[in-house]
Protein backbone atom coordinates (compact mmCIF):
# COMPACT_ATOMS: atom_id res chain seq x y z
CA UNK A 1 0.00 0.00 0.00
CA UNK A 2 2.72 2.49 0.94
CA UNK A 3 4.42 1.82 -2.41
CA UNK A 4 1.28 2.94 -4.26
CA UNK A 5 1.04 6.08 -2.12
CA UNK A 6 4.70 6.86 -2.77
CA UNK A 7 4.18 6.32 -6.52
CA UNK A 8 1.22 8.73 -6.51
CA UNK A 9 3.20 11.33 -4.54
CA UNK A 10 6.05 10.92 -7.04
CA UNK A 11 3.62 11.41 -9.94
CA UNK A 12 2.12 14.49 -8.30
CA UNK A 13 5.45 16.16 -7.52
CA UNK A 14 7.14 15.31 -10.83
CA UNK A 15 4.49 16.70 -13.14
CA UNK A 16 5.83 19.43 -15.38
CA UNK A 17 3.67 22.21 -16.75
CA UNK A 18 2.70 21.72 -20.36
CA UNK A 19 4.58 24.30 -22.40
CA UNK A 20 2.20 26.06 -24.74
CA UNK A 21 2.10 29.56 -26.05
CA UNK A 22 -0.95 31.63 -25.24
CA UNK A 23 -2.47 34.96 -26.17
CA UNK A 24 -1.23 37.24 -23.38
CA UNK A 25 -3.60 40.06 -24.38
CA UNK A 26 -6.58 37.72 -24.02
CA UNK A 27 -5.21 36.22 -20.80
CA UNK A 28 -4.71 39.68 -19.29
CA UNK A 29 -8.23 40.72 -20.31
CA UNK A 30 -9.86 37.81 -18.51
CA UNK A 31 -7.50 37.95 -15.52
CA UNK A 32 -8.57 41.59 -15.05
CA UNK A 33 -12.14 40.29 -14.82
CA UNK A 34 -11.02 37.76 -12.19
CA UNK A 35 -9.31 40.60 -10.31
CA UNK A 36 -12.64 42.49 -10.27
CA UNK A 37 -14.17 39.42 -8.61
CA UNK A 38 -11.32 39.28 -6.08
CA UNK A 39 -11.96 42.91 -5.18
CA UNK A 40 -15.61 42.04 -4.50
CA UNK A 41 -14.39 39.43 -2.02
CA UNK A 42 -12.12 41.96 -0.32
CA UNK A 43 -14.98 44.47 -0.08
CA UNK A 44 -16.96 42.02 2.08
CA UNK A 45 -13.98 41.04 4.24
CA UNK A 46 -13.15 37.82 2.40
CA UNK A 47 -9.73 36.70 1.18
CA UNK A 48 -9.49 38.40 -2.24
CA UNK A 49 -9.54 35.54 -4.70
CA UNK A 50 -11.55 35.86 -7.88
CA UNK A 51 -12.29 33.61 -10.82
CA UNK A 52 -13.94 33.68 -14.22
CA UNK A 53 -14.69 30.84 -16.61
CA UNK A 54 -14.59 31.51 -20.35
CA UNK A 55 -16.29 29.55 -23.12
CA UNK A 56 -15.96 30.62 -26.76
CA UNK A 57 -14.59 34.02 -25.68
CA UNK A 58 -17.54 34.70 -23.36
CA UNK A 59 -17.50 34.73 -19.58
CA UNK A 60 -20.04 32.14 -18.46
CA UNK A 61 -19.16 31.95 -14.77
CA UNK A 62 -17.87 34.41 -12.20
CA UNK A 63 -17.00 33.76 -8.61
CA UNK A 64 -15.21 35.11 -5.58
CA UNK A 65 -14.52 33.87 -2.09
CA UNK A 66 -17.59 33.91 0.17
CA UNK A 67 -16.70 31.36 2.87
CA UNK A 68 -17.26 33.64 5.84
CA UNK A 69 -20.35 35.35 4.42
CA UNK A 70 -21.95 32.05 3.40
CA UNK A 71 -20.55 30.20 6.45
CA UNK A 72 -19.63 27.46 4.01
CA UNK A 73 -16.22 25.89 3.44
CA UNK A 74 -17.16 25.21 -0.18
CA UNK A 75 -17.69 28.88 -1.11
CA UNK A 76 -14.35 29.32 -2.87
CA UNK A 77 -14.07 31.51 -5.96
CA UNK A 78 -13.43 28.60 -8.32
CA UNK A 79 -16.32 26.49 -7.03
CA UNK A 80 -18.72 29.42 -7.23
CA UNK A 81 -17.64 30.10 -10.84
CA UNK A 82 -17.82 26.40 -11.81
CA UNK A 83 -21.35 26.16 -10.43
CA UNK A 84 -22.48 29.17 -12.48
CA UNK A 85 -20.73 27.99 -15.65
CA UNK A 86 -22.26 24.52 -15.36
CA UNK A 87 -25.69 26.05 -14.96
CA UNK A 88 -25.14 28.33 -17.97
CA UNK A 89 -24.06 25.41 -20.19
CA UNK A 90 -26.55 23.03 -18.58
CA UNK A 91 -23.74 20.49 -18.20
CA UNK A 92 -21.27 19.48 -15.52
CA UNK A 93 -18.61 18.99 -18.20
CA UNK A 94 -16.77 22.19 -18.98
CA UNK A 95 -14.31 20.60 -21.44
CA UNK A 96 -13.95 23.55 -23.80
CA UNK A 97 -13.70 26.12 -21.02
CA UNK A 98 -10.79 28.07 -19.61
CA UNK A 99 -10.61 29.15 -15.97
CA UNK A 100 -8.83 32.34 -14.86
CA UNK A 101 -8.08 32.61 -11.15
CA UNK A 102 -6.12 35.26 -9.27
CA UNK A 103 -4.44 32.76 -6.92
CA UNK A 104 -3.32 29.16 -7.39
CA UNK A 105 -6.17 26.75 -6.56
CA UNK A 106 -6.23 24.77 -3.31
CA UNK A 107 -6.63 20.98 -3.31
CA UNK A 108 -10.43 21.14 -3.22
CA UNK A 109 -10.67 23.57 -6.12
CA UNK A 110 -8.00 21.74 -8.13
CA UNK A 111 -10.03 18.55 -7.72
CA UNK A 112 -13.19 20.30 -8.87
CA UNK A 113 -11.37 21.74 -11.89
CA UNK A 114 -10.23 18.24 -12.91
CA UNK A 115 -13.69 16.77 -12.29
CA UNK A 116 -15.32 19.52 -14.39
CA UNK A 117 -12.91 18.63 -17.22
CA UNK A 118 -11.81 22.24 -17.61
CA UNK A 119 -9.34 22.51 -20.48
CA UNK A 120 -6.93 25.16 -19.22
CA UNK A 121 -6.27 27.21 -16.09
CA UNK A 122 -4.61 30.63 -16.04
CA UNK A 123 -3.18 31.53 -12.63
CA UNK A 124 -2.31 35.00 -11.38
CA UNK A 125 -0.02 34.29 -8.43
CA UNK A 126 1.13 31.10 -6.80
CA UNK A 127 0.17 30.04 -3.27
CA UNK A 128 3.18 28.41 -1.56
CA UNK A 129 1.15 27.51 1.55
CA UNK A 130 -1.86 25.82 -0.06
CA UNK A 131 -1.46 25.76 -3.83
CA UNK A 132 -2.12 22.51 -5.67
CA UNK A 133 -1.22 23.52 -9.22
CA UNK A 134 2.52 23.31 -8.65
CA UNK A 135 3.45 24.90 -5.31
CA UNK A 136 2.80 22.04 -2.88
CA UNK A 137 1.79 19.52 -5.52
CA UNK A 138 0.20 19.58 -8.95
CA UNK A 139 -3.21 17.94 -8.87
CA UNK A 140 -4.16 19.42 -12.23
CA UNK A 141 -1.73 17.27 -14.17
CA UNK A 142 -1.62 13.88 -12.44
CA UNK A 143 -1.29 11.40 -15.30
CA UNK A 144 -3.15 8.70 -13.35
CA UNK A 145 -6.31 10.84 -13.34
CA UNK A 146 -8.71 10.62 -16.28
CA UNK A 147 -8.19 14.30 -17.14
CA UNK A 148 -5.23 16.67 -17.04
CA UNK A 149 -5.46 20.44 -17.23
CA UNK A 150 -3.14 22.79 -19.10
CA UNK A 151 -1.68 25.54 -16.90
CA UNK A 152 -0.34 29.04 -17.54
CA UNK A 153 1.10 30.84 -14.51
CA UNK A 154 2.04 34.42 -13.72
CA UNK A 155 -0.80 36.25 -15.49
CA UNK A 156 -0.82 39.79 -14.02
CA UNK A 157 1.11 38.18 -11.17
CA UNK A 158 2.17 41.35 -9.35
CA UNK A 159 -1.35 42.79 -9.28
CA UNK A 160 -2.82 39.50 -8.07
CA UNK A 161 -0.13 39.08 -5.42
CA UNK A 162 -0.56 42.65 -4.18
CA UNK A 163 -4.28 42.06 -3.62
CA UNK A 164 -3.42 39.31 -1.13
CA UNK A 165 -0.51 41.16 0.47
CA UNK A 166 -2.60 44.30 1.02
CA UNK A 167 -5.53 42.31 2.38
CA UNK A 168 -3.45 40.43 4.95
CA UNK A 169 -1.43 43.54 5.89
CA UNK A 170 -4.68 45.38 6.63
CA UNK A 171 -6.08 42.38 8.49
CA UNK A 172 -3.00 42.18 10.75
CA UNK A 173 -3.18 45.93 11.35
CA UNK A 174 -6.86 45.67 12.40
CA UNK A 175 -6.02 42.80 14.75
CA UNK A 176 -3.32 44.91 16.44
CA UNK A 177 -5.65 47.90 16.94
Amino acid sequence: MSGKVNDLNKDISNNVDLEESYDSKKANKYMKEAIKQAKKAASIGEVPIGCVIVYQDNIIGRGYNRRMVDKNTLSHAELNAIKKASKKLDDWRLDDCELYVTTEPCQMCAGAIVQARIKKVYIGCMNPKAGCAGSIMNLLQVDKFNHQVEIEKGILEEECSNLLKDFFRNLRKKQKD
